[in-house]
């Protein structure tokens, strides 16, 4: 029998964690539930979830910080589901390593549809290519590990940022829209949400290029929207 795919709930409210797990074993995944940052992080470690539903409003540690140790710790999905909804605070929960954000109230077939998408493609056995540039060897390995290699170097990236740049290295050369990316990547019904993909551009440009600030392989064309190159441009 295949090994159910493990999801750890963090929320303070018992009566949250109590439904999803309820409703997400009812779906066939194998479910943990923290109340607590220090709770989460402990239980994390234990059991390697594949993904993270967290809230943020927590007393005592809150979940941008719960998610940033996760991230030291593990390269599950994390999906942020929360009652704050300001953009700065999605933008927030995306720079500290959040995979999605989703805002309470919330249909529960919504949160389902968003950990489908988040998990799909981690078992791809697809090959990629190995992608020289001047000086430097840019190529993605073993896609169940979702590592990225530069140089010598081996780069860990979280799922959606794996996925992200899988599809602009199978398109490279070919300038995708920011939309193109949300509706290939969210889905159709993230349409307009521009600064996803925003702040994926830059979290992949911090971890694979020499210099984030003037990145040789993952290009901004103003007004169109992004494209890689295998070669250094210019």
């Amino acid at each position: 029998m295949p090994e159910k795919t493990r999801v750890l709930v963090v929320d303070d409210d018992p009566r949250i964690v109590d439904i999803l797990i309820l409703s997400l074993e009812k779906d066939g995944f194998e479910v943990f539930g923290a109340p607590s940052g220090p709770a989460a992080l402990k239980l994390a470690y234990e059991v390697h979830p594949d993904a993270i539903i967290l809230d943020i409003m927590m007393p005592g540690m809150d979940g941008f910080e719960v998610c940033r140790r996760l991230r030291d710790m593990t390269d599950a999905a994390i999906i942020f589901v929360t009652a704050r909804g300001q953009t700065e605070d999605i933008i927030r929960g995306l720079q500290v390593g959040g995979d999605d954000y989703i805002i309470k109230p919330y249909a529960y077939q919504v949160l389902l549809a968003r950990l489908t998408a988040c998990l799909r493609r981690r078992t791809s056995d697809k090959p990629f290519p190995v992608l020289k540039g001047s000086g430097e060897v840019l190529y993605m390995t073993d896609p169940t590990r979702r590592q990225v290699f530069v140089d010598d170097r081996v780069v860990q990236l979280t799922p959606k940022e794996f996925e992200i740049f899988a599809y602009m290295v199978k398109n490279q050369g070919r300038v995708l829209s920011a939309d193109a990316l949300l509706a290939n990547i969210w889905g159709p019904e993230y349409t307009g949400e521009w600064h996803l993909v925003k702040q994926f551009i830059y979290r992949l440009r911090r971890k694979l290029e020499k210099d984030p600030a003037n990145p040789n392989h993952i290009i901004t064309v103003h007004g169109t929207g992004y494209v890689f190159e295998a070669e250094p441009s210019g």
